[in-house]
């Protein structure tokens, strides 16, 4: 008896790898697929503007690292005692000006350069609904903004973006992102978090919408792939089981099973060899010994040390240099209280 339907995902025609450097952008769905991927010692940035949802965001923070576009003082503004701008995250928000453009032009520097030799991006996409400044809002009239900084609801009008609309959006960004960096894949991907708050009816037509846009874009583009994030928890797992308390995002189980399926689909067989070898190294860095002077663990340690430095010399690009880091200080501790 099934109880959940499986279906074939069409394999990446060039695999990601470890020496590969990957942007990932959008929704808090790639934060989760973003940790997978930092677990497993890939080179990755992730989301320099913090968290998007709307493809009109996405776009914008694209070309913004594209062009290094810089934030200026006047596109900030004040609530709440704290400086924001309407294109980032409340993260990157400051209590002072000079705190806050710090922060978000030291992103938009650092994915400038990242970019420039980034083998893949990939860009989660999470709704087509976005939110416009009113004539009540402190910022210009129409702004579509990428987060909303717990402002008053008055200050922003909600419209639905169609399909078209999301296409000509995506489609310059497509063609800025190949002049800027001609090796870059560009993978799409739909998050599977339901935007409730919006409604359920309503969800499903922004989902509906992001999901035309994308396939209409990677059937024209050989360089643009999909992967079914989306499907595979609401037409695979297809059970509250699989979602958090809250049901709107997909709980621990879901986003293994979505790894997993990534994994098969995307990642590079000679990387998925490696990945045993990682997790045994990253949960000897987790390791806390009651004791940390006992023979017993300086041995643990100069195990490790030994498997992490081997394995960095044979894969230099491996994100390994903090445990390294770890496992050599505490036998350096140990060599110095003697």
């Amino acid at each position: 008896m099934k109880f959940h339907y499986d279906f074939p995902i069409k394999k990446m025609d060039s695999p990601i790898a470890h020496h590969h450097r990957i942007l990932m952008m959008g929704s808090c769905f790639t934060e989760n697929i973003g940790q997978y991927l930092r677990n497993h010692s890939f080179q990755i940035l992730e989301n320099p503007n913090g968290i998007l949802f709307n493809p009109a965001s996405v776009a914008d923070a694209i070309l913004s690292y594209i062009n290094k576009d810089e934030v200026k003082e006047e596109d900030l503004f004040q609530l709440n005692e704290t400086w924001h701008s309407w294109k980032f995250h409340s993260r990157y928000s400051g209590v002072s000006k000079e705190e806050a453009l710090e922060k978000m032009n030291r992103n938009i520097a650092e994915a400038h350069q990242f970019l420039k030799t980034a083998s893949y991006i990939i860009v989660t996409l999470g709704s087509a609904w976005v939110y416009e400044l009113t004539d009540a809002a402190n910022g210009k009239l129409g702004t579509m903004v990428a987060n909303n900084h717990k402002a008053p609801a008055s200050w922003f009008h909600r419209r639905l973006l169609s399909a078209e609309a999301v296409k000509s959006m995506l489609l310059p960004i497509i063609t800025a992102l190949r002049q800027f960096n001609p090796i870059l894949q560009i993978v799409f991907t739909i998050s599977p978090v339901r935007h409730l708050r919006e409604g359920v009816i309503e969800n499903n037509r922004s989902k509906a919408v992001l999901i035309q846009s994308v396939h209409d874009l990677t059937n024209e583009y050989e360089h643009l792939y999909y992967f079914p994030s989306y499907e595979l928890v609401i037409d695979d797992l297809r059970d509250y089981r699989f979602y958090a308390e809250d049901l709107v995002h997909p709980n621990y189980q879901a986003t293994q099973y979505v790894w997993e399926k990534f994994v098969d689909a995307c990642i590079d067989d000679s990387s998925a060899q490696l990945f045993k070898t990682i997790r045994e190294i990253k949960l000897a860095y987790q390791h806390k010994p009651f004791n940390a002077s006992t023979q017993q663990h300086q041995q643990f340690l100069q195990k490790y040390a030994t498997v992490t430095q081997r394995l960095s010399e044979q894969y230099p690009y491996l994100q390994l240099q903090t445990e390294l880091d770890y496992f050599r200080t505490g036998i350096r501790s140990r060599e110095q209280a003697d």
